[in-house]
């Protein structure tokens, strides 16, 4: 369907494969910078995965419990699985501002916009890459992760949310290099969300993200 400033929006049903929804993104990126396709936003869902990024240590692989697929954007190691909203982004800085940091930090705070629409209180925490928030024990955790590859000014990947993965599953790695803080979800901290509520959050807040990509303010949630 037709999103905001004529993007397609795109949600994808039950499972979906990484490997296959990585060459899918890669395709539509090649699209979007040869003027031959609209950008994408695409929310989705994958079985269990770790999913390695550029600067990846194989040494923080801790237990390769499910399959390792290189992901060919920035960061380390990240988990994705059921449970877990993945947000893929396909957007054209040639036409949104070609600023990168920009970009990034645009998708930060439409991520913690769309969280506070659900009544989770997020953050960016400095020196830390990711979504953060107090979880039931009361210490800064990682809610959401953000990763992100440009080429030709056309952008790949985007962020991911737990709202109920099986937190377990992230033992398997050290998640994005960050030893020292726990990961969390909505439903660890007793905010629940499915995922077609987080999505309308989404939604709402989206074209304040697309304005904010000129860096001339903040979305407010």
């Amino acid at each position: 369907m037709q999103g905001p400033d004529g993007i397609e929006w795109r949600v994808s049903p039950g499972l979906t494969d990484y490997a296959a929804a990585l060459q899918e993104m890669e395709a539509r990126a090649g699209a979007v910078a040869a003027g031959d396709a609209r950008e994408l936003i695409w929310l989705l869902e994958h079985p269990p995965v770790y999913t390695a990024g550029t600067s990846a240590d194989p040494s923080e692989l801790v237990d390769a419990r499910f399959p390792v697929v290189p992901a060919g954007r920035g960061g380390k190691y990240t988990y994705h699985g059921p449970g877990q909203r993945v947000g893929y982004l396909v957007l054209d800085l040639n036409r949104r501002g070609r600023d990168v940091r920009c970009f990034v930090h645009a998708v930060e705070g439409w991520v913690i916009a769309a969280l506070a629409r659900i009544g989770i209180a997020a953050f960016r925490a400095p020196g830390r890459i990711g979504i953060w928030t107090i979880d039931a024990a009361g210490q800064e955790a990682k809610i959401g992760a953000i990763g992100i590859r440009v080429r030709r000014w056309v952008t790949l990947h985007g962020f991911s949310v737990n709202l109920s993965p099986n937190l377990a599953d992230f033992g398997g790695i050290v998640p994005c290099g960050i030893a020292e803080y726990p990961v969390t979800s909505a439903q660890a901290i007793g905010k629940p969300c499915d995922h077609a509520t987080f999505d309308a959050a989404l939604a709402f807040t989206a074209s304040a993200f697309l304005d904010s990509l000129t860096c001339a303010g903040e979305i407010e949630a």
